[in-house]
């Protein structure tokens, strides 16, 4: 007879999995532009000269800005307020930045001048009456003196671009006007007609930022006086298709009422993502078909149901994601595949604690497995919460702190946290219920992978490593590691990206190989000697004199024009090239974003060394954080020696490596203080060591599933995502050293100065009695 909590699971289990499989089939995900192509603006509202740049205001210039993004005709474009200055746009399928930054940046401006006469000079800006003088667009040279605006662009109803094939003009922007507009439109013109056709005040000049776009001359049927009616105008000057209708989006979208400067600016080519969405589909097949394969041969049958589980994680965690409407960038995926490594965690705590459970049942466990798996799965439970939340701190910070695409690795890496525990301690368990109900499978324990304690733990348990016995060897050991990565730091320096320096980074697709120091002197001659150029691809180039067929510049902030100088240059020595990724960051925005990180970095320890102070005594706490300061310093010492950009991408590494090395040492700590409970008189150091060996298979195993889909990523994932793989899997490993070598002795040598001082249990004394009755704070056991 099924029980009730088993019932619960099992409806519980079957509406998740039925809700996200019908999710899945009926709703598209949301593409990052780095996985579909396109270009990402942000902009920050400035102060003008009668106005404040404040939410307010910003809100009023999003409302302009979207008008003249519908103009483009761009499909699908996202346009959002962030923080009080900013404003984020993105332009799927658009690759000319250009276009978009003229568009939708300027100030647009739009006024009507009655022209007086010709002026001999020079142009310059308004006079306190409101007369200026311009440039005749007709007439190079010619200047023209021009009244106060008599109309502005806030009386235009409508802006379109026409193109006029029965007066042979091309393409024209048509307006229309509002009704007090119409009136005075047809008074500009009406007076203008009243002059000698020779003479320039017949014409009427249109002015867009401080420029003339046109200025139409009124033909002889106009009337004097009457002008032009029927509220309508029209802007010719041999306009282009495209310049028609970026003109009129601009008339159309109205003036922005403060000004605004573009801070961040990125396109990345269709072709780009298209790869980048392969690459890292292939790799997370790869990756965890060679997890699952791993954990069947481990574990057996419940290898097979842990497998299936894992699965529907996979399933569940993407439903998560596009119902959220969360969007999928390429450190999403990255961070979707890696929660995977999570999701095995909590399944092999739950077995190798079985495996635990079915030796200490002795003989009689042959007769039903049920007993010791369900014991595993409450005795875990502890174990798995923590592991989870310490993750989930570091997801967070990263949703707070980061910006773009990082902080869609923060959401799908929390999503894939909160999925793995509802996988793993519900689904996980009614199956292992489910198919140890079988007669054939309950009368044959050793089916099920629990009924030996396999061969590591079983060398382990017949003898444990004598290693707290040389813990001061093992700390001076990583000290001096330490001192390594932090000469790194020191002699080699850190190689900050673009995102935390601002400038601009262009990587370009070359037709032939292109050798890197031939490219370094060719845009060194262009006049930019402080470039820096990597080549990459067929080659493996990376900063020497090796070919590849795509070649990164980095630069200080530049122009179009400056652009275009480097790629005449690459062109002369590689042939024709095209633009895959081109990046741009304003130095404000660098300096802001290489505080957050800075100081999401600071919170993650922080909030890791308070969270396991509530846990668990603080010298387990300092031990812990311990380890995984030294296991971050190490990582970016490693880039810093590799000579590796330190970016946005790298951040969001290391902020996982912080929860992945806190999520190890916190399963061995809590099998420590478990073995304190029991007591027996055996020292401290003793049982560290019995702590280790009886953790370790569980972190060879957790290692090894996290390891297979890092692999993957790291060979099969593209340039985009090598550095992060590179970065995690130096975390991955020296993360289960650090617990062994770090971290326990570490705690070890602080009990030992700091014993905890409660009463003895149930009598006697000494040091067993006293380490016996450590009952710290939170109760739990593994």
């Amino acid at each position: 007879m099924t029980s009730r909590p088993a019932l619960w699971r099992a409806l519980l289990a079957l509406a998740v999995v039925a809700l996200s499989l019908w999710i899945t089939l009926t709703t598209p995900p949301r593409l990052g532009l780095d996985l579909r192509g396109g270009t990402r603006i942000v902009l920050q509202t400035e102060d003008g000269p009668a106005t404040r740049a404040d939410a307010a205001a910003t809100d009023r210039a999003l409302e302009v800005l979207r008008k003249r993004v519908d103009g483009l005709g761009v499909a699908e474009p996202s346009l959002a307020r962030s923080g009080e200055r900013r404003i984020v746009i993105e332009l799927p399928g658009l690759r000319d930045p250009r276009q978009a930054a003229d568009v939708i940046g300027r100030t647009a401006q739009l006024t009507f001048h009655a022209v007086t006469g010709e002026a001999r000079g020079p142009a310059g800006p308004a006079a306190a009456d409101g007369t200026r003088v311009l440039a005749d667009p007709d007439a190079p040279g010619r200047l023209l003196a021009l009244a106060a605006p008599a109309l502005t662009g806030d009386g235009v109803e409508s802006a379109d671009a026409v193109l006029d094939t029965t007066n042979g003009r091309g393409w024209t922007v048509d307006l229309s006007f509002r009704d007090r507009a119409a009136g005075t439109w047809a008074k500009l013109t009406g007076d203008a007609a009243c002059a000698a056709p020779a003479d320039p005040a017949r014409r009427v000049a249109i002015v867009l930022d401080d420029r003339v776009v046109s200025a139409p001359g009124m033909q002889a049927g106009v009337p004097c006086g009457a002008g032009i009616g029927g509220g309508s105008a029209q802007i010719t000057g041999g306009f282009s298709a495209q310049e028609a209708r970026d003109l009129a989006a601009l008339v159309e979208g109205g003036a922005l009422p403060v000004p605004v400067t573009t801070v961040e600016q990125s396109t990345v080519g269709p072709t780009l993502g298209a790869e980048a969405i392969r690459a890292s589909a292939l790799a997370a097949l790869i990756g965890l078909a060679c997890t699952g394969l791993f954990v069947m041969v481990v574990y057996r049958l419940l290898g097979v149901l842990a497998t299936v589980a894992l699965l529907l994680y996979g399933l569940v965690s993407y439903a998560a994601v596009v119902a959220l409407g969360a969007t999928l960038t390429l450190p999403g995926l990255a961070g979707f595949v890696l929660a995977v490594g999570i999701a095995v965690d909590a399944n092999v705590l739950v077995f190798e604690r079985a495996r635990e459970e079915y030796a200490a049942l002795g003989r009689t466990a042959g007769r039903d497995p049920r007993r010791p798996l369900a014991t595993a799965f409450g005795k875990v439970w502890s174990a798995v919460a923590d592991s989870h939340i310490t993750t989930l701190l570091a997801a967070g910070l990263l949703f707070v702190f980061a910006t773009g695409p990082v902080k869609g690795f923060g959401v799908t890496l929390a999503i894939g946290v909160v999925t793995s525990l509802l996988t793993a301690m519900v689904i996980t368990r009614l199956l292992a219920d489910l198919a140890l109900r079988l007669p054939a499978v309950r009368h044959r324990p050793a089916v099920t992978g629990i009924a030996g304690l396999g061969r590591l733990r079983t060398r382990l348990t017949r003898r444990v490593p004598r290693l707290m016995t040389h813990r001061r060897r093992w700390l001076m050991s990583c000290a001096g590691l330490l001192m390594a990565a932090l000469a790194g730091i020191g002699v080699r320096g850190l190689e900050f990206g673009v995102e935390f320096t601002g400038g601009r980074v262009v990587q370009y697709a070359a037709e032939r190989p292109v050798d890197a120091d031939a490219a370094r002197e060719a845009i060194a001659a262009a006049g930019f000697p402080d470039a820096v150029v990597r080549t990459t691809g067929d080659g493996g180039g990376s900063d020497g004199g090796s070919d590849g067929e795509d070649v990164s510049v980095r630069v200080r902030e530049t122009g179009d024009d400056e652009q275009d100088e480097i790629r005449e240059a690459l062109t002369r020595i590689a042939g024709p090239v095209e633009v895959t990724r081109d990046d741009l960051i304003g130095p404000s925005l660098g300096g802001e974003l290489r505080t957050h990180a800075l100081l999401a970095l600071g919170l993650a320890v922080a909030a890791q060394l308070l969270y396991l102070t509530v846990r668990f005594r603080w010298t387990y706490a300092t031990a812990a954080v311990a380890a995984m300061a030294q296991d971050v310093l190490l990582v970016v010492g490693l880039f810093a020696w590799l000579g590796k950009p330190v970016d946005s991408v790298f951040l969001a590494a290391l902020l996982t490596v912080v929860g992945y090395s806190v999520n190890d040492s916190v399963v061995v700590l809590d099998r420590l203080r478990e073995l304190r409970r029991r007591g027996g008189g055996v020292g401290l150091p003793d049982l560290a060591d019995r702590a280790v060996a009886q953790t370790l298979p569980r972190t060879v195993n957790t290692g090894m599933g996290a390891l297979f889909v890092l692999v993957a990523l790291a060979v099969l994932g593209g340039d985009s995502l090598t550095d992060f793989s590179v970065a995690l899997l130096a975390g991955v490993v020296l993360g289960m050293a650090s617990t062994v070598f770090t971290a326990m002795p570490l705690a070890v040598a602080l009990e030992t100065r700091r014993p905890v001082r409660t009463p003895a249990v149930g009598g006697g004394s000494g040091p067993g009695r006293r380490a016996g009755a450590d009952r710290d704070r939170s109760g739990a056991v593994v």
